[in-house]
């Protein structure tokens, strides 16, 4: 019998090999190599492998499932791309961002194209098409605007956590959230149970969201795979950073005033530390796994076995 480690290595290593299947053409190379070298540069695809832990629980098509989890993947690496032009950040994957390795035309181009490549994966589900589409675009909208709030927020003094809550639900955690609902809206679920999709991915993306903050901090750039410091040299707002210039805003202003540039992850993480501010924001995080488990034992239709797993998963990784 296959344990859960394998069977999130095999349904990777199967989501993988579709996306090396897409069909994407050569010529024009200005719009298709960006394409091809950011969907080769791999990633966990937990969104995606949420995707397919769903669609097990109800036993349902499974090559309708990887074209809705390919989309979801195609979505959110259109995100990232925008996302690090926004962000200027140079790194993603342990590879050069593509804005970075080409220019930032190249890159807004590169993610049009990966979001509509998107758009025509779904096209080959016929089964509940319009409700998944129309789902669909409902999230891109709700991401983009998660990010519009994020970059209203960089250098505010004024946001509250609740409103840092609010803009993650829609950057990050409409998209995990989707990752769940759209499998159950495919096999005409009852609405009262996508309601229940929709509030357990909620919570596991806020959940997964600050878990990603605190990482960023205690981690590394080789462990995480990605630029670290652009966050902090663009005022980015976290549950830490509010907390920091609600308590203690002169010590922080200093802080970030103060620090060579070279030194100013390293003595963020021990204010973060030495405020107790990382061991709050851990606890805050463990709230929401906690809830999204919750969430899961209401969906007591199917088997979430494997759900429950996730989480788990989610919860405890150091990347």
């Amino acid at each position: 019998m296959i344990n859960f480690s394998e069977l999130i290595s095999f349904i990777r290593k199967e989501i993988n090999h579709s996306i090396k299947k897409l069909p994407i053409p050569d010529t024009p190379s200005y719009l298709y190599d960006p394409i091809k070298y950011a969907l080769a540069a791999g990633g966990k695809r937990l969104r995606p492998i949420l995707c397919h832990l769903v669609g097990r629980a109800y036993r349902t098509d499974p090559d309708s499932i990887m074209n809705i989890s390919l989309a979801i993947e195609l979505l959110h690496n259109f995100t990232l791309i925008h996302d690090d032009i926004m962000d200027k950040d140079t790194f993603r994957h342990g590879k050069q961002t593509i804005h970075h390795k080409w220019d930032i035309s190249t890159a807004i181009l590169a993610g049009d194209g990966i979001y509509t490549l998107a758009q025509l994966v779904l096209n080959n589900i016929d089964y509940n098409y319009k409700d998944l589409i129309k789902y669909f675009n409902e999230v891109t909208l709700d991401i983009c605007e998660g990010q519009a709030l994020d970059k209203e927020f960089e250098d505010l003094d004024n946001i509250t956590t609740d409103l840092y809550l609010e803009m993650v639900k829609k950057k990050t955690g409409s998209l995990i959230t989707a990752s769940a609902v759209l499998p159950s809206v495919y096999v005409n679920e009852k609405s009262k149970k996508i309601e229940l999709f929709r509030m357990f991915g909620e919570c596991l993306g806020k959940g997964f969201q600050i878990h990603d903050d605190l990482l960023e901090i205690i981690s590394d750039s080789a462990t995480m795979g990605k630029s670290l410091e652009s966050d902090l040299f663009e005022g980015k707002q976290t549950i830490m950073v509010i907390k920091a210039k609600q308590k203690y805003k002169n010590d922080w202003n200093n802080i970030i005033s103060n620090s060579k540039t070279s030194d100013l992850r390293k003595n963020v993480h021990s204010f973060f530390k030495e405020k107790n501010i990382i061991y709050e924001t851990k606890k805050i995080a463990e709230s929401y796994f906690t809830k999204s488990r919750e969430i899961l034992k209401k969906l007591n239709h199917i088997n979430t076995e494997e759900l429950f797993m996730f989480v788990d998963m989610v919860e405890n990784r150091s990347f």
